[in-house]
């Protein structure tokens, strides 16, 4: 789903930078740019950038060869 129409970022394109290593909306903003022009899209990003850390969070990293391979462990990209 896209979240944000005037970069034409997608749920998939957030959850991507934040297994690359984004923490922040300034991050995203930086990567992406995402909630860069009308902002509409702000709450939403924040919602995904907050859903994606929290799954990091739960998931024990160290049995991943490479940081970011969630598709090792059937989660949803």
């Amino acid at each position: 789903m896209y979240v944000c129409n005037c970069a034409g970022i997608t749920e998939r394109d957030i959850h991507d930078a934040v297994d690359r290593g984004a923490r922040s909306v300034k991050d995203l903003r930086r990567e992406l740019n995402v909630a860069a022009d009308c902002c509409q899209c702000a709450c939403d990003v924040k919602r995904c950038l907050r859903e994606r850390k929290a799954l990091i969070e739960q998931v024990d990293l160290s049995n991943l060869s490479h940081l970011g391979k969630f598709s090792d462990l059937g989660l949803p990209a």
